[in-house]
């Protein structure tokens, strides 16, 4: 569960470390986005001569919360940090990066984000 303002860490490729939360695409005001959503970040911190700058707005998908969720089986998922995935255009679901570091949730391949799912090390 994240809100406006929310510090992430990036777990791709791109060159961002750091990016705050700064909406949700396509959800009108509401005040908290979940595990598999698409939101709009703003890169707060990015290492020289990277694919992204600072200050920059992109759109990136949740694929890590500290706030737990719960599943249909009736299990629970959390993870030790928030973290997204930065994505590469508005209306396609690839990610802008070739390499995803660290686990993802499984709701991100059930979300329709196969590319970042086969991408990642461990899907949980």
């Amino acid at each position: 569960m994240l809100q406006l303002r929310t510090i992430l860490n990036v777990a791709d490729n791109t060159g961002a470390k750091k990016v705050s939360m700064i909406g949700m695409t396509k959800k009108g005001n509401r005040k908290y986005a979940y595990l598999g959503e698409v939101i709009n970040v703003v890169v707060k911190e990015a290492i020289p001569y990277a694919s992204v700058k600072n200050g920059e707005v992109h759109q990136a998908v949740i694929v890590r919360t500290r706030k737990e969720k719960r599943r249909a089986d009736g299990s629970y998922i959390r993870f030790d940090d928030n973290a997204c995935v930065i994505l590469a255009d508005k209306d396609v679901k690839d990610p802008k990066g070739t390499r995803i570091f660290g686990p993802i949730a499984k709701e991100i391949k059930d979300n329709g984000f196969n590319k970042i799912a086969s991408l990642a090390e461990e899907i949980y």
